[in-house]
């Protein structure tokens, strides 16, 4: 990868869609820092602590959303309606429609997504200000400065209501701000740019935890020093693991015939279909997360301190101070992450149509007549290879609640290294690299091809 990166910088085309990579970046950087006038970020960061599903959320913003700042919010809301979207073109006949017209097509579900961004990332600031803000709240609760929105002038309920829209306005305009900096790093740059401003937050999160971790070491904790060791050697053990799957497939063999097509032979080559074991990739976790995360993020929004939010705590969530809680969160997690693992299987390999497209062209799979015995022996082992697939993903998402039960029960009650790479963010981190290295050798190749007639 470093030779990769060493000869992109040799040629000036790939040389300046890195430096507006970067530049975008680190725009996206400043703004996580830039903060709003209003908000007492000590306070809200208080108020937002005890929240596991925000807590997630601002690792993936790299700390922007505990420090209230402009870019709080990150690029969740443009993830979460790139969801909702991509679900709906399924069920929904006119938007899949849409997805088969080409760049046209493509263009007009890109504007949907921007308008139900707009949507969630207003709903999203409304329930974060409203309850974590404080504003339904009086004294030295808020987390907002009112009289900065001039309580003197207006009265306090009044200041409550302009500091409440001023600060939904900012943090929406803030996700927009991030959604069009990703769009442009795709546009101009290089690779995604929605997986580059999730892999630059998640590192930065990482990178501030580890910091203040060797500060501790140095400044009077040399135990911290082990707890570093053990969690580097972790860490690149995750790593070597998830690439070593992720690299992971099974290639079928599929023999096509000589054809004789006018006074040209066509056929009598082979070739493979690849079926990785990881080829939905993040997206399960994603889902299963998003699901088994709504009852508690609900509860933490809008009844904060209810019944309803400490039974969801309890009862339901990995943080739970009981075991029985953390049982049925791992076993319902496992459950939904094999539901989603088959279902965006499916959604990305339909055997039928590969049976089908085989059979067209005078293709054959030896030992299988073409047809349907052909679709029903890919669908057999596209089932299997998504079960190995399943059973990955649920180690990798488990592996950091055992180490915290684990580490726990040795009487090990610091364990804030193990949050900083949360599961999504392993396989997110590492599925960015190597997506990063395929864009660049790609590039290079193309840069480098002459063709056959020089």
């Amino acid at each position: 990868m470093f030779e990769t990166i060493k000869n992109c910088f040799k040629d000036k085309g790939i040389r300046k869609k890195i430096w507006i990579t970067l530049l975008l970046l680190f725009i996206f950087r400043l703004g996580c820092y830039i903060p709003v006038p209003g908000i007492m970020s000590t306070e809200f960061s208080e108020a937002i602590t005890g929240n596991s599903f925000l807590n997630l959320m601002s690792s993936i913003t790299g700390g922007s959303l505990e420090n209230a700042t402009l870019f709080a919010l990150g690029i969740s809301p443009y993830i979460n309606a790139s969801i909702i979207i991509q679900l709906l073109t399924v069920a929904i006949p006119a938007l899949e429609r849409l997805s088969k017209e080409g760049e046209e097509g493509r263009k007009k579900i890109a504007t949907i997504t921007r308008w139900v961004t707009i949507v969630l990332a207003l709903a999203q600031a409304i329930g974060i200000i409203i309850n974590y803000g404080g504003l339904w709240g009086s004294g030295d609760n808020l987390a907002i400065k009112l009289s900065f929105f001039g309580e003197s002038l207006w009265g306090e309920t009044a200041a409550k209501w302009v500091a409440g829209i001023f600060l939904c306005a900012v943090y929406t305009a803030g996700a927009m701000l991030v959604m069009w900096i990703g769009e442009r790093i795709t546009e101009y740059g290089v690779s995604n740019g929605i997986s580059m401003i999730i892999f630059i937050g998640i590192l930065s999160t990482a990178g501030t935890t580890l910091l203040s971790k060797f500060i501790d070491a140095f400044t009077g904790s040399p135990a911290v020093l082990w707890e570093i060791f053990g969690f580097i050697i972790l860490t690149v053990l995750e790593f070597a693991a998830i690439v070593t799957v992720d690299l992971s497939e099974r290639n079928i063999p599929v023999q096509y015939a000589k054809q004789v097509k006018g006074r040209k032979m066509y056929g009598g080559q082979s070739s493979k279909i690849p079926i990785k074991i990881s080829s939905s990739g993040v997206m399960p976790l994603i889902f299963a997360f998003a699901i088994i995360s709504f009852p508690s993020m609900l509860a933490g929004l809008f009844w904060p301190g209810s019944r309803f939010d400490t039974g969801c705590t309890n009862w339901f969530s990995g943080s739970s101070p009981y075991w029985y809680g953390q049982l049925i969160y791992m076993v319902t997690l496992c459950i939904l992450i094999f539901a989603f693992a088959f279902f965006y299987s499916g959604m990305q390999f339909n055997p039928d149509d590969v049976a089908k497209t085989i059979q067209q062209n005078g293709g054959f799979i030896q030992g299988i007549r073409p047809g349907r015995p052909t679709a029903d022996y890919l669908r057999k082992i596209n089932n299997r290879i998504t079960l190995f697939g399943a059973i990955y993903l649920t180690l990798v998402a488990l592996i950091p609640s055992l180490l915290g039960i684990i580490l726990t029960a040795l009487g090990m009650s610091d364990v804030t290294l193990l949050s900083v790479w949360s599961t999504t963010g392993i396989l997110i981190v590492v599925s960015v690299a190597m997506e990063l290295n395929k864009q660049l050798e790609s590039q290079l190749m193309m840069k480098n091809y002459k063709g056959f007639l020089k």
